[in-house]
């Protein structure tokens, strides 16, 4: 006899809404210059991201709220350096795509929040890290998730910003050894939200399938797509348009 199964905590509204949140969350990169996101709203965006999960319930992370311009313009010139790096390792034709891509909102958008990782020895060792240290740095990358969607929800935008040098973030920032960064991102009031993520709207890279990403007991090998896929627009369907063009 099968055990009974409980009914969900959640009306299917509510369970529609949660799925509607990650379908439509965007990685932002134009910002409505000039307008502020409130303290009450931020203040609960940080405190969806502060109930992330964490191995051993280690709640990793910090969040350092960065508004100074000066600051903000300092880290954005190592974007520019990056950028430059990074666009040789394409083909011509694509690197001319990649310079004409808006990939950050570093100075346009209301604040700056950088989300950290302390990887520093505890006295005790921390539950569930002994195999795989790395689940430190995973339970961050968890509230990054979280915090994304809970401004999705405020109608605030959030972008990651990936392009950008880990020691001029320690530097700027005042990271003490064994504190890392983990998340860059822009934060304030978009343009707008797109229909689909930037990198899929632009034709850069289309959507995996759901179907090749699920595997059944043992990993089961596949070639890895044409590059002419990555520039070719995909359909998207109900809950399936949503995700990220960002890390």
């Amino acid at each position: 006899m099968s055990a009974a199964v409980l009914p969900p905590d959640f009306s299917a509204e509510a369970r529609e809404a949660v799925y509607t949140a990650i379908s439509r969350r965007r990685d932002v990169r134009h910002f409505r210059p000039g307008v502020a996101v409130p303290d009450d709203v931020l203040e609960r965006i940080l405190g969806a991201a502060h109930l992330a999960p964490s191995v051993g319930y280690s709640q990793p992370w910090d969040f350092i709220r960065v508004r100074d311009r000066a600051r903000r313009a300092r880290i954005r010139q190592s974007f520019l350096r990056c950028r430059e790096v990074e666009a040789a390792r394409f083909s011509p034709a694509r690197r001319e795509k990649y310079l004409s891509l808006r990939l950050e909102g570093i100075e346009e958008s209301a604040l700056n929040l950088c989300v950290t990782v302390d990887l520093r020895p505890t006295e005790e060792a921390v539950l569930g890290t002994t195999a795989q240290p790395e689940a430190l740095r995973w339970s961050a990358c968890c509230a990054v998730q979280n915090l994304w969607l809970a401004a999705r929800v405020e109608g605030v935008g959030v972008g990651w910003v990936s392009i950008v040098e880990p020691r001029v973030l320690r530097a700027e920032l005042g990271l003490p050894p064994g504190v890392e960064p983990i998340a860059y991102l822009c934060v304030g009031y978009p343009v707008a939200f797109g229909d689909r993520p930037l990198l899929e709207e632009t034709g850069w890279r289309t959507r995996r399938p759901l179907a090749s990403a699920v595997h059944d007991e043992c990993y089961r090998a596949e070639a890895l797509p044409a590059p002419e896929a990555f520039v070719t627009a995909s359909p998207t369907g109900r809950h399936g348009s949503g995700g990220g063009d960002a890390p």
